[in-house]
């Protein structure tokens, strides 16, 4: 069946049987209540997940609700990215409640799901719309270093980039993110180091390679300067608290 044909079938039957998608003004209205990080009008206007008035991707009722709920998370990622979000952040954000809906295996999980990504954007747009938002210099800043974390890069780098000075883009860097370049680079790969602590089962010496520490020494050093851990004592001390938590009788 051809595309115009199926269209205007499918519209016919959703006009017939009253099955029409959602305003378009009302999620609209929805979606900028939450990239302005307004908590209370979000609650008013939220709506719980469900397949009236959403259209029909699949004949799959939970695969229907995946459905839309992906793309449901993806549009709202984008509009906190317009309204100032760094774009890794809400990236991020978006990456884990997908994966966690991919997962999900009822309507309850995935209803769950919905209400909490809205509350969860939500709240930390609170924060850029309070006057914290970086300028446009610094996200895309903030972006490359992200990107680049893995591999690293250098502050001239992306001064060259910007098309800026090393030297101003430091300052400014400084003066909006509390911190220098390096200071937040190593903490964000200390950052990265313990995520791979704690879900990965590769060694210490493979996650301070991957890192581009200049050697194991390195890595210990610095990992130990932020967490007062060594990567060893770290791994062991999460393991170590997850599997009293796991155990722990109500």
């Amino acid at each position: 069946m051809s595309i115009n044909k199926e269209l205007a079938q499918r519209e016919f039957i959703q006009r017939e049987y009253g099955k029409l998608h959602s305003p378009y003004e009302k999620e609209l209205e929805f979606y900028g209540a939450v990239a302005a990080g307004d908590i209370e009008r979000v609650k008013a206007l939220y709506t719980p997940l469900a397949v009236e008035g959403y259209g029909k991707l699949s004949e799959d009722k939970i695969r229907n609700l995946k459905y839309h709920l992906i793309i449901t998370i993806a549009l709202i990622a984008r509009f906190c990215i317009e309204a100032g979000m760094p774009t890794e952040t809400s990236y991020t954000i978006s990456d884990i409640y997908i994966n966690r809906l991919d997962v999900a295996e009822t309507e309850e999980e995935l209803g769950a799901i919905h209400r909490e990504v809205f509350l969860e954007y939500a709240k930390r747009m609170q924060t850029v719309t309070s006057g914290e938002a970086y300028s446009k210099h610094i996200l895309m800043c903030l972006d490359m270093i992200y990107d680049n974390i893995y591999s690293g890069i250098r502050v001239s780098e992306l001064a060259d980039r910007l098309g800026l000075s090393a030297q101003y883009l430091s300052k400014l860097f400084r003066q909006e993110v509390g911190v220098t370049i390096s200071e937040f680079i190593m903490s964000r790969r200390i950052q990265a180091a313990e995520n791979m602590l704690k879900y990965s089962d590769y060694s210490s010496i493979d996650i301070g390679n991957y890192l581009n520490f200049s050697s194991h020494s390195h890595f210990i050093s610095a990992f130990r300067k932020h967490t007062g851990f060594t990567p060893k004592q770290y791994r062991e001390e999460y393991f170590r608290v997850n599997w009293k938590n796991m155990h722990e009788t109500p």
